[in-house]
């Protein structure tokens, strides 16, 4: 059985909130069909990137949607990153 959306939503910020990195940024959080949407703003590149990296770590997330600001960012993408072995196709659960 495939893990919840509220679940790995709780696992995504236990993730951040061990991370020094990320343990004080405020991001915000969101999980549909175990595709994670990012959103917020940091003050590097490298932040958002890391935001991104560890989100898609969490054991059952199938993309990341990114669209965290920060200074050098592109704009909001409608770009989905996703892991690899999944598919858009795929059905949740």
């Amino acid at each position: 059985m495939a893990i919840s959306d509220t679940n790995l939503r709780t696992a995504i910020f236990a993730a951040f909130a061990a991370d020094r990195r990320l343990a004080a940024v405020q991001v915000r959080v969101g999980v549909l069909n175990r595709f994670v949407h990012l959103a917020g703003a940091v003050d590097s590149l490298v932040t958002r990137k890391a935001a991104e990296e560890l989100a898609a770590q969490v054991p059952g997330v199938r993309g990341i949607v990114n669209r965290i600001d920060a200074p050098g960012a592109p704009s909001p993408a409608r770009a989905i990153n996703l892991r690899p072995g999944h598919s858009l196709l795929e059905e949740p659960g």
